[in-house]
């Protein structure tokens, strides 16, 4: 991989299976806005490659649909990693073991992004690593919670009403170094759903950088629809 004065690395991991979204396949290979979904991750870190060291995309062992979605993927500087686990966690982690076995350090800088949160934007990418490259820590992007936030009984019904003032909703990128963080990932277990949770569990506070409820996660159906219509809008004239 080549080198770079900033030495910042992406992981995205991309081997689940997007079984809440519906349709056929994995849902980080299907359409949007006629283009499929981890295109257009990928096309966001493509935008920066002049400030990262390397990108790897961790698919699963025996994947082959990755090929057709992507398939100018891996240009030079690029990494495309079949040893993505059962678990977000241990795909994550498996990407960041090859990324040191291929001479990143340890101290470098990882950017982890979900293959499924296609709408961030390069400048969101570089805000976070402003914010982060002189922190102790590292951070993640993160979007304050707006709306009123209920607690559910296990009957469905409404448990308690709880304060939003300090809420936020997380989101990727998350900027860790890559030795903390395998650090953290191999403490935590497969139970952490992103990186801030492995390194909350060490005891650390990573940094809130604020980014747009746009940067959400495509998850459910209807949510297809409404990423496709924030694309098509940001290349109106």
């Amino acid at each position: 991989m080549s080198q770079s004065p900033e030495r910042l690395f992406v992981v995205i991991p991309c081997a689940g299976t997007g079984s809440r979204a519906g349709g056929e396949g994995p849902k980080q290979y299907r359409p949007v806005a006629g283009v499929p979904m981890v295109a257009h991750t990928v096309a966001v870190f493509r935008a920066l490659a002049d400030r990262l060291a390397g990108l790897a995309l961790v698919v699963s062992p025996g994947d082959e649909a990755v090929h057709a979605a992507l398939p100018d993927f891996p240009r030079a500087g690029e990494r495309l990693l079949h040893c993505g686990g059962a678990t977000r966690a241990a795909t994550v982690l498996a990407g960041l073991h090859a990324l040191l076995a291929e001479g990143a350090g340890e101290q470098d800088w990882v950017l982890v992004h979900d293959a499924a949160r296609c709408l961030v934007t390069p400048a969101q990418v570089e805000a976070l690593i402003a914010a982060c490259a002189g922190d102790a820590v590292g951070g993640l992007l993160a979007h304050r919670l707006a709306d009123t936030l209920k607690a559910a009984t296990p009957d469905g019904r409404v448990g308690a009403t709880l304060d939003r003032t300090d809420k936020w909703l997380a989101q990727t990128p998350q900027m860790f170094r890559i030795g903390m963080l395998v650090e953290a990932l191999e403490r935590a277990g497969d139970t952490v759903t992103d990186e801030a949770g492995a390194i909350e569990a060490m005891g650390l506070a990573p940094r809130l950088v604020p980014a747009s409820a746009q940067n959400f996660k495509l998850t459910y159906p209807e949510d297809f629809a409404l990423a496709e219509a924030i694309l098509k809008g940001r290349t109106s004239p």
